[in-house]
């Protein structure tokens, strides 16, 4: 009789361990494990509508952190970035960039610009920087676009005057981002026929 409690207690703390288990295995998958570099790469795309809530300031600077971290030729690093959560300055440009008119309904904007002055290809090394915020947004559950100001003359008007920006410093994207409103599946852009071995 013993042996059979002893047996019956075992089975219980058994599928008890066995359950909790499961469920730890669970909330890991449900609730927010975080991606892998190749899989957060994989699953950008561009958001375009957002939800009424800030970006909270934690996810903010990961993004400058990130975007930071972009390669640069001669460790110039000719960036600047430039937050923006005013209403009506976000307006201001939803207004004047004819493909950012998700501005308006942005509640964050992050601006990479260029220092001229720094690097004669400061385009280069910030456009690193601003994929690395745009993939940065996407790790972190995050919605962004990349809307164009350089090389478009009328575009960087738009954005330097609603800004204020010194003459050197030049606007290469604005970079609206939220918490996604849709859930739209990435593309796969993936294309067999633009790989080429040894030669073209």
């Amino acid at each position: 009789m013993k042996k059979i409690i002893i047996c019956s207690w075992a089975i219980i703390v058994i599928l008890s361990l066995a359950i909790v288990k499961l469920t730890c295995m669970e909330t890991t998958v449900d609730y927010g494990a975080p991606k892998g570099a190749l899989e957060v790469i994989a699953a950008r795309r561009s958001v375009r509508k957002y939800l009424e809530k800030p970006v909270e300031n934690e996810k903010v600077l990961a993004m400058l952190r990130a975007g930071m971290a972009a390669p640069s030729g001669k460790d110039l690093r000719p960036w600047e970035f430039v937050m923006v959560t005013e209403s009506v300055v976000l307006q201001a440009m939803a207004a004047g960039l004819p493909y950012a008119k998700m501005l308006a309904g942005a509640p964050l904007a992050i601006v990479v610009c260029g220092d001229t002055a720094r690097s004669a290809y400061w385009y280069l090394d910030c456009s690193a920087a601003a994929q690395n915020v745009l993939l940065a947004a996407e790790a972190q559950g995050l919605g962004a676009v990349w809307t164009a100001a350089y090389p478009y003359d009328d575009r960087v008007a738009v954005v330097r005057e609603a800004l204020h920006l010194p003459e050197n410093v030049v606007p290469l994207c604005v970079i609206p981002v939220g918490y996604p409103a849709t859930n739209a599946a990435p593309k796969d852009k993936f294309n067999f026929a633009k790989v080429h071995h040894e030669r073209y």
